[in-house]
């Protein structure tokens, strides 16, 4: 049977460039260290300038505002390119959608993780026009401990900008963070509580997620959380905020992490530039946050910020 056939072409082509170097740094043991991410963008035909040595003329190579993904994991670690299905969605809506791996908690501890994003916003702005990125429109999402360092970036603080890539701001212009423990401290405390129950993961704060990001001395744990946890870090600086969490979250409680944050934001007065959705039923990133009504509540919100 033949046919012919006319589709148009709206759609635009993506192209995935992976294992980016944007950072090499030393773990805690003082071996180096390359840290990449992966980059998913409207870049034209790639296939076709390879084979044809020309790009379809019908692709528009002009910049972009730019979205970096940062992954979850406990902060213990995430191929940066777990996720990476789940972002067509915002790369088809004209986003360079960035994805990064950051130190772990076993290769460094905090604030190694945020200097590792910070440091991959930088490299983003230094090669803006080889990505075809618009520097000044950056935003920043992630899950989890993703979303707790999402979180941190938006606050837009002059501290942690340590490493590559100096002279390039390591600011952004929008945040989503989806369920991320942005109370270090009081989940700590919650934890700690469920220690004598034999059935809990854990027995020793050393050994929860967050004792394992801030690494020595136990016993002072619980007091240098403070530093780690974004809710204490509100300023008039931060960055529109979009948070989402599941109401029925038994790992990040929402009482201990994004009601704390939505909270501090209030009373900074910054409630006029954050949303805040309580996702019904939804657990510790179940199906819910990636169905297609969700991804385009968290399209929309960038395109108010970033278009």
């Amino acid at each position: 049977m033949k046919q012919t056939i006319n589709p148009g072409h709206e759609k635009k082509t993506l192209t995935l460039i992976d294992n980016i170097v944007y950072s090499r740094r030393t773990d805690l043991e003082g071996n180096p260290l390359d840290l990449t991410m992966s980059i998913l963008l409207q870049n034209g035909n790639s296939e076709m300038r390879l084979a044809a040595g020309e790009d379809d003329p019908k692709e528009d190579h002009s910049p972009k505002p730019a979205l970096l993904w940062i992954p979850g994991g406990g902060w213990r670690g995430a191929d940066k390119n777990l996720m990476l299905g789940e972002m067509a969605e915002f790369a088809n809506a004209g986003y360079v959608v960035a994805s990064m791996y950051y130190r772990s908690s076993a290769q460094g501890h905090f604030p190694d993780q945020l200097i590792d994003v910070k440091t991959a916003i930088r490299f983003l702005r230094a090669n803006a026009s080889k990505y075809e990125i618009d520097p000044e429109r950056i935003g920043v999402f992630g899950r989890s401990a993703g979303g707790h360092l999402a979180a941190f970036a938006a606050m837009n603080l002059d501290d942690y900008n340590e490493g590559e890539w100096e002279g390039h701001s390591s600011s952004v212009q929008a945040c989503c963070n989806l369920f991320g423990p942005t109370d270090v401290l009081g989940l700590m405390e919650i934890e700690e509580k469920k220690f004598a129950d034999p059935k809990f993961r854990w027995h020793k704060v050393e050994d929860t997620h967050g004792g394992a990001l801030l690494g020595g001395d136990p016993a002072t744990m619980k007091e240098r959380a403070k530093a780690a946890s974004p809710v204490y870090f509100v300023n008039p600086a931060m960055c529109p905020m979009q948070i989402l969490h599941g109401d029925n979250d038994p790992i990040v409680p929402i009482e201990a992490s994004s009601d704390v944050l939505y909270e501090k934001i209030c009373q900074a007065g910054l409630e006029d530039r954050t949303e805040y959705y309580v996702v019904q039923h939804a657990g510790h990133g179940t199906r819910e946050f990636f169905q297609d009504s969700v991804k385009e509540l968290m399209i929309g919100f960038f395109d108010r910020y970033l278009k």
